[in-house]
């Protein structure tokens, strides 16, 4: 097989000729098979120890539970990571994995819970509370306004100092609620919210309701692909961490995007193209059409963006133009690492748009010279495109979603990580039996 190939130019190439040599054995074995039901079994064969490390760092970065947010944050961002597992500090250094980590905590989880809990001291003012919490009166009156869709003016009694506080305009006068009310924060906010008693005194470890999975949810090194790519699609996680059973640490984690860069280096190999080949309607691609798309416009404020996310449980929306049907840009939910690691670059603007949000942040990059998915503006493909291309696509820029537009560049849907993975495997009926048992689900607000 090596030699039809030649020498595999990666780990993951390499990965592919096990499944091409298991697809090619299955074929002569089983002809009858679909081919589905074919990439089922050469997964189905496959342990996840056989997946090559994802990280150029022997040892997977991990945050204390002790540390503050404000030092979670800067780790994540010293390691331009989006998240990490959390080491629990009272368990022994010899503990099995299960008791040493906690759980795993996002950028976004952190952002989320910071916004939520302004929210809470919002209403705890609204009811004559004003002294709850630990964010500011006008902070939190800058929140409510653009997540609650309470007027600032309702939040404070005096409100022209609480406004003046938050970097809020005061004079927004009680018609001004939600978004509009949100389009008048001044550019300081962020700085305000970071630098706030909430931020640099909370532990990760207080924050534990945002964490993705508690308990740790974690595959074992004999766990087969099928299973790793099943959860990460139907099941939505974003990212697996791999264990040896009553090991210490993880070994490696893997992600979505991992998984869509291995596709990306099996193109050639004959399994591969047999499915890549595929147009995406032959695959039922976009699952998100244009009709169900969540979308923001350039005008409304960032916050709103994040706030369709958080409630409709997804991870990035477009930002359109006034007409509503052409894409300016993308925001994703790990966008937020913006708002709380450079909350500085936004202090000159008089309102926090979505538009003056990628504006701030590619100036930013440009600026330090740094790659981002927000540097390529919206990314997109057409609807007859294979599925081949589109993964090439998204592997080579890096990014999470890509979207379909029509020939006149008008939105027809968007295309995931998750998406892609869906259509490569099915889950075989019966296939995790009580797998999930003992498995706490995400608290109710915590999913980013």
């Amino acid at each position: 097989m090596e030699e039809e190939y030649g020498s595999p130019r990666s780990p993951e190439a390499k990965l592919g000729l096990k499944v091409e040599n298991l697809w090619k054995e299955i074929q002569n074995d089983e002809p009858q098979l679909s081919p589905s039901d074919k990439l089922n079994s050469c997964f189905e064969s496959i342990p996840v120890s056989s997946f090559p490390p994802t990280s150029p760092s022997p040892q997977v970065v991990e945050i204390n539970s002790n540390s503050s947010l404000a030092e979670a944050v800067e780790i994540l961002s010293k390691h331009k990571i989006l998240s990490a597992p959390v080491r629990n500090v009272e368990a022994p250094e010899d503990a099995s994995w299960i008791d040493r980590y906690m759980g795993i905590v996002e950028f976004a989880g952190i952002a989320v819970w910071l916004l939520h809990q302004s929210e809470l001291t919002a209403l705890s003012m609204l009811g004559g509370s004003t002294g709850i919490g630990l964010v500011t009166g006008g902070v939190a009156a800058a929140v409510s306004a653009a997540i609650l869709g309470t007027p600032a003016t309702a939040i404070v009694g005096t409100a022209a100092v609480a406004a003046a506080g938050a970097g809020t305009t005061a004079a927004m006068g009680p018609g001004h609620s939600g978004p509009e009310a949100a389009a008048s924060m001044g550019g300081s906010f962020f700085e305000n919210l970071t630098s706030s008693e909430l931020f640099k005194n909370t532990k990760v470890q207080d924050i534990s309701g945002s964490f993705r999975w508690a308990p740790f949810l974690a595959l074992q090194k004999s766990d087969t692909f099928l299973t790793m790519l099943l959860l990460l699609s139907k099941y939505k996680m974003k990212s697996l961490p791999v264990v040896d059973l009553g090991g210490v640490k993880i070994d490696k984690i893997i992600t979505q995007s991992a998984v869509v860069h291995m596709l990306a280096e099996c193109v050639g190999q004959h399994w591969f193209e047999d499915w890549g080949m595929k147009k995406l309607s032959e695959l039922g691609l976009p699952v998100m059409k244009k009709d169900h798309l969540i979308k923001v416009y350039e005008d409304e404020p960032v916050l709103q963006a994040f706030k369709l996310m958080r409630e409709r449980g997804i991870g990035g929306v477009p930002v359109v133009d006034s007409s509503g049907g052409k894409a300016i840009g993308n925001i994703s939910i790990r966008d937020l690492q913006f708002l709380l690691s450079t909350p500085e670059i936004y202090k000159n603007y008089r309102s926090i748009t979505a538009k003056n949000f990628l504006t701030a942040v590619r100036c930013y990059l440009e600026e330090h010279q740094e790659v981002s998915p927000l540097l390529l503006g919206t990314v997109i493909c057409g609807k007859d495109n294979t599925i081949k291309k589109v993964i090439q696509k998204l592997d080579s820029e890096k990014i999470h979603r890509i979207y379909v537009v029509d020939k006149d560049g008008n939105l027809e849907g968007v295309i995931t990580l998750r998406d892609i993975i869906s259509k490569l495997v099915y889950e075989p009926r019966g296939y995790f039996g009580d797998f999930f048992d003992g498995v706490v689900p995400l608290p109710r607000n915590s999913r980013v």
